[in-house]
């Protein structure tokens, strides 16, 4: 097995957007540490670079400085439609003062630091992982395991550090429209959530807001200094998919299971299956959340080669020079310390939960999008909607305590 490493990405405690390409502010994407490691070959370092989402980005008139999108939504001026707002528009790069003072994000000897506030008042960001060039880099993970370094000691309870996979276009959506600009400046976002707060759709803008981006979403650690989880969502279509209505899988409609995507997905964290002192602040955890940790997340196929399919995903920790294994479900009915479909299965039957990771195809369709390449994604945030209750609280807040599966963490 082959393995993707990622060098002290380390997360801590602002908004614009655009589809051509400005010509302002030349775009300076800090340089990220990235080795691809084999057992013959050793280690090598992959050329690779950090670039901020779109949606974070100053987006004016091309030809001018007025913006096509505020702090009071897009210009009417600008912007009576996607496709004009597309045609007029221009999407600016950030130099290396923005991204630190601006965004929060500072270089590293190896890798990056993302501040929730940055200097200017901004709140969170998100990063791809780019080849150091025009496009994303793509990992390819079946039958691989991947590693990142990590230190979320000053992330509170309502707090995330996210570093996950999508499937995204490798270029952005570059070419599609009036997408002149692409990965290099952060387009082309999509996830299982089908967000509906993507600006730049398939080189449309998204004025109307009745369109949400979907894709497969493999997130690899979602933590703060309380809790954390990794979670498979599968969908029913490949790459990133524009919908609209039905599709969406609105929750607030009723749609939530209707969509095209596992919202859910089958998640592990190791508070919410009864493993109360694995993870946390402290000596007396197994892992000390207050301390930097390497991250490991290996992707099992049923015969150990590039060919089979995707039957477990397992997860390891080094800390302090100690391998430390997952913890294992204490839910009664659900065993092991790794996703497998029998897991997801078990703990759904146990929590009373739509299995709709199964009916979207499991761990088999998860491992396909492995194999076709996925972007990596970095980013920091909270979660104004439920404070982050599904991570590291009670979640339904309205549900009881006592029913599996609702205790996620201690906040």
């Amino acid at each position: 097995m082959s393995a993707h490493r990622l060098l002290a990405a380390l997360l801590a405690p602002g908004l614009a957007c655009s589809q051509q390409l400005g010509t302002v502010v030349p775009e300076a994407s800090p340089p990220m540490r990235l080795e691809r490691c084999t057992v013959d070959g050793g280690c090598k370092v992959v050329p690779a670079a950090v670039t901020l989402d779109a949606n974070w980005r100053w987006v004016h008139e091309a030809t001018g400085y007025d913006n096509c999108f505020s702090e009071t939504g897009w210009s009417s001026q600008f912007c009576p439609d996607g496709q004009k707002c597309a045609e007029t528009c221009a999407i600016e790069g950030v130099d290396a003062a923005g991204y630190e003072k601006v965004y929060g994000v500072k270089s590293l000897e190896n890798g990056v630091e993302l501040e929730f506030v940055a200097q200017s008042g901004n709140v969170g960001s998100r990063l791809y992982v780019t080849d150091g060039e025009d496009a994303y880099h793509m990992f390819k993970l079946k039958n691989r395991e991947f590693s990142f370094d990590v230190d979320v000691a000053s992330l509170a309870c309502g707090m995330n550090g996210a570093l996950y996979f999508i499937e995204m276009d490798e270029h952005g959506g570059k070419g599609m429209g009036s997408n002149t600009a692409g990965a290099k400046l952060g387009t082309g976002y999509c996830d299982a959530q089908c967000p509906h707060d993507v600006k730049w759709q398939n080189g449309i803008a998204n004025v109307d807001g009745e369109h949400g981006m979907c894709c497969f979403e493999m997130d690899i650690w979602e933590a703060n200094r309380e809790a954390t989880a990794f979670t498979p969502h599968p969908c029913n279509v490949e790459g990133a998919f524009r919908c609209s209505g039905v599709d969406c899988g609105r929750g607030e409609l009723g749609e939530r299971y209707m969509g095209v995507c596992d919202k859910d997905g089958c998640d592990f964290n190791a508070y919410r299956m009864g493993s109360r002192d694995h993870y946390g602040q402290g000596a007396n955890f197994e892992v000390d959340s207050n301390k930097p940790m390497t991250v490991i997340t290996q992707f099992i196929t049923e015969n150990e080669t590039d060919e089979g399919d995707l039957v477990e995903i397992k997860r390891l920790y080094i800390q302090d020079g100690r391998v430390i294994s997952h913890a294992s479900s204490k839910v009664p009915g659900v065993s092991g310390n790794s996703i497998t479909d029998d897991f997801c299965t078990a703990q759904k039957q146990a929590f009373r939960d739509p299995d709709d990771h199964l009916a979207k195809g499991g761990l088999k369709k998860m491992g396909e999008a492995l194999e076709r390449g996925m972007v990596l994604a970095l980013s920091v945030w909270d979660d104004g909607a439920t404070n982050m209750r599904w991570l590291d609280s009670t979640f339904p807040p309205d549900d009881s305590a006592s029913r599996p599966g609702v205790m996620r963490g201690p906040c």
